[in-house]
Order: C-alpha cells, then structure tokens, then sequence
C-alpha cells in the first residue's frame, strides 16, 4: 500500500466512501454527499449554461450591435440581432416567479418554452426516432445468406406480434391470442436484454469506483 499523498483523490474517496454507506443504512455521511453533488452540479451547470448560452447566444450579439463588430455568422443574422431581445425579455420573465405579486408574468415564458419545444421535439422525434425505426425495421427476409435471413424472419415476426400484442380493438382469441402471447415472449425478452445492459452498465461503473479506491488512492498494485 501507498497512500496517495493528492488532496483531491482524498476529497474522491472519502465522498465515494461517504455514498458507499449507504449500503449499511441511511445516515448523515450519505445525506452530506448527496446534497453536495447536488449543490455542486446545480452550480457548475448554471455557470455554464449562463457562458455557453446567454453570453453567446445573447449578450455578444447584442453587445456587437453597439460596438457594430460583426462576427462571420452574425453577419449573415444582418439586422435580425435586435430579436433577440423578444427571448432576453422572456428569460427574464422567468425570474418573476421569485416575486409573488408578479409571478403569473412567468406563465407567458412557460408557454412560449413549451410550446416551440414541444412543437420542435414533435418532428424532430418522429423524423429521428419513428421514421428511422420503421425504415430500420423494413429488413429483407431472404438475404441469400441463412443466418441473416433467419435473424430477419425472427425479426420481423418478433415486431408483428409484439404490435399484435397492443392490438385491443377485438378480444384475442385464436391465432390473435397465440400471436400476442408470442409477443409476450418477445417483449419479456427484449426488457430483460435491457436490464441486463442496465445492470452490466452500472457494475462498470461500481468497477471503476473500486479500482480509483485501490489504485489512486490506496496505492495498491
């Protein structure tokens, strides 16, 4: 063993220790380092978000409109600068919820965020996900290879029976009951791959912890 003599891989391992407690019982040690990821990721966000988005996107743009200096793709923005203003105004109606008597001024922000994000993740999930999915899923069943061709059918009949699955409109009976049952066995599969990537995933993660304890920190080789 060789104790690291590094102040900050002391300040890691006693928070990983701290988060490890937990294992035993809720406690203080556990409740101090929560808080402070929290605290500190809060922070270090808002600073970031406040120099990689407002002094960017807004602030230089329209410091640049007194100072008339114009950056490559400000120029191609011309005289449309001054609309950054409408979301500034609306940013800061957002800080209006701290004061009670005008904090309903924040409600024209909420709509306006949600509304345009709502309206932009609308087609830009069902051109990125939906579209692609289905595209994907339009795999050729004979392939002139066997294993690919194999892999295509069980495929495609895994997606027919697991949509059949969802399919309420009449009650299952018959072959509609046999191919949503079958769904059922395709659906259980696909969520346990999942968790089974999940879990996998999260042991890396714990793997990772354990070596920064033994090696950064304990010195152990």
């Amino acid at each position: 063993m060789n104790l690291s003599h590094d102040f900050g891989v002391w300040v890691g391992a006693l928070l990983t220790l701290f988060v490890f407690s937990f294992l035993y019982k809720d406690n203080p040690f556990y409740k101090f380092a929560e808080h402070l990821f929290v605290g500190v990721s809060a922070g270090y966000y808002m600073v970031l978000n406040f120099w990689t988005v407002i002094v960017t996107n807004l602030w230089d743009p329209l410091a640049n409109i007194v100072t008339k200096h114009q950056s490559p793709f400000e120029a191609q923005l011309g005289d449309y600068r001054i609309w950054l203003l409408i979301p500034g105004i609306f940013g800061v109606l957002m800080f209006t919820r701290l004061f009670g008597r005008i904090g309903w001024l924040s409600r024209w922000a909420l709509a306006v965020i949600i509304g345009v994000y709502a309206g932009l993740k609308t087609t830009g999930f069902a051109q990125g996900d939906l579209v692609a999915q289905v595209q994907a899923s339009l795999q050729p069943l004979v392939t002139g290879h066997w294993g690919s061709s194999v892999n295509n059918i069980l495929f495609m009949v895994g997606i027919v029976t697991s949509l059949l699955f969802f399919f309420y409109s009449r009650e299952h009976k018959g072959m509609l009951a046999a191919s949503s049952r079958l769904g059922i066995w395709f659906l259980m599969i696909s969520f346990g791959a999942g968790y089974g990537y999940t879990v996998m995933s999260r042991i890396s993660l714990l793997i990772g912890r354990f070596q920064f304890l033994l090696h950064d920190w304990l010195g152990m080789r």
